[in-house]
């Protein structure tokens, strides 16, 4: 085994907290997007355009966000995180401060597609990879719990930034509020990954070692080809999708909802949104920590069950029904946090932590077409029926299956590759 006791001045085993503070931090920058239903209105009637075409922005974000991973996985094992993040974080503030000019000389909605969508999105791809595979390689005893706490800071980030975006939209006016997101981001996510870094090679914490078979640890290691050809990666990729659909679909029309389903203030609606995202951040470690304890079987049956309550409870959402609009959200919310630290455990724990970085690219694949899919249902059961509330339908109906995918695929591979 490799030796390496000291991280930033104190033993290794303490010094690798700071890492995942440094990861969740950058996440908090990354995860902005999360609060784009802030943005979604202001940038209707900015360019004059229905909920849909309001909603692409954010889709194609987390789309180039997803469909760029595979390649940051590759880059990450050639480059490492510390290089990765400072140019995943010059291209995310590249895309914001675009965002914030170029639709005023062009004013578009694909102006805004480009350069929110494709260039931010493409840039936060590049950065999210770093601090996961940071933690999944310091963290071999605690896997689920140190991804989990590394990206709630994606998942919380519009606890603070629904309220500065708000603030700023209000005072600046939409526009103005992505130039100056997108100069602190540029700033922040450089600086935060300059000292991220891997272990050396065989480390693992001082008197801890693998248990064959455990929940933390992969009998082998597959590469992409050969994990690409088992049920559990398809079972995995599935469960995956539905779990990011039915979240990243509520969080790109919370606000629209509570404005025009339960009829809040916009004050109120911004302030759900930031309330919202403590449940997405804490999902995160929470279902981590799960992850760890009962499996990921186990972990997926929950959510999914969380997911389908919450789909049956918004057909009785109306005007006045405050109450039950914040539990279904709050539910929406936590389990698509659940699941970026469902997948990424998962990945690694029946995998192997060898070629994790590109298995885990292919993985997110699931999140982009999970939120290709999302703004299809939510927007089009607007434009079409004049109601979001139609769009949970299908999404109830697709969790109920995914608790029978995950029962019956969620489960290690055999060891015939």
């Amino acid at each position: 085994m490799a030796e390496q006791t000291k991280l930033f001045g104190m033993p290794a085993e303490k010094g690798r907290w700071i890492l995942v503070l440094l990861g969740f931090m950058i996440n908090l920058c990354l995860g902005s997007v999360y609060a784009y239903s802030v943005f979604n209105v202001p940038v209707r009637n900015l360019f004059n355009v229905g909920a849909f075409e309001s909603g692409l922005p954010f889709m194609v974000f987390i789309a180039f966000f997803a469909g760029i991973f595979p390649f940051s996985g590759r880059l990450l094992e050639k480059i490492g995180p510390r290089k990765l993040g400072m140019i995943g974080g010059a291209i995310v503030g590249l895309g914001w401060i675009l965002s914030g000019i170029l639709p005023g000389m062009i004013p578009s909605v694909w102006t805004l597609i480009i350069t929110y969508g494709v260039i931010a999105g493409s840039g936060v791809g590049l950065s999210y990879s770093g601090p996961i595979q940071v933690a999944t390689r310091w963290f071999p005893d605690k896997k689920g719990l140190a991804v989990g706490l590394t990206v709630a800071g994606f998942g919380g980030s519009p606890f603070v930034s629904a309220y500065v975006a708000k603030s700023l939209i209000d005072s600046v006016q939409v526009l103005n509020t992505f130039l100056y997101l997108g100069i602190a981001f540029l700033v922040l996510i450089i600086v935060l990954a300059l000292p991220l870094r891997f272990p050396v090679a065989g480390w693992k914490p001082a008197g801890w070692s693998p248990k064959v078979g455990a929940a933390t640890t992969a009998a082998a290691d597959y590469d992409s080809s050969q994990m690409t050809r088992t049920s559990s990666f398809w079972g995995l990729f599935i469960c995956f999708i539905i779990g990011s659909l039915a979240g990243l679909m509520a969080i790109g029309i919370s606000s629209p909802v509570a404005t025009g389903i339960i009829k809040l203030d916009a004050a109120t609606a911004a302030t759900l949104v930031g309330v919202f995202a403590i449940f997405n951040g804490g999902g995160r470690p929470l279902f981590g920590w799960v992850t760890d304890r009962i499996t990921p079987r186990y972990a997926a049956v929950i959510s999914f069950i969380i997911i389908f309550l919450a789909s049956i409870g918004m057909m009785f959402a109306g005007p006045g029904t405050s109450a039950l609009y914040i539990a279904c959200f709050a539910c929406f919310w936590l389990c698509l946090g659940g699941w970026l630290a469902i997948a990424p455990t998962s990945t690694a724990t029946f995998f192997g932590i060898k070629f994790n970085a590109r298995n885990y690219g292919i993985m997110l694949l699931a999140y982009g077409i999970g939120a290709i899919l999302a703004n299809f249902i939510s927007g089009f059961a607007n434009d079409l029926f004049g109601s979001y509330l139609r769009a949970f339908i299908p999404v109830g109906a697709l969790a109920f299956a995914g608790i029978f995918i995950a029962f019956f695929l969620l489960k290690p591979p055999k060891m015939t590759k």
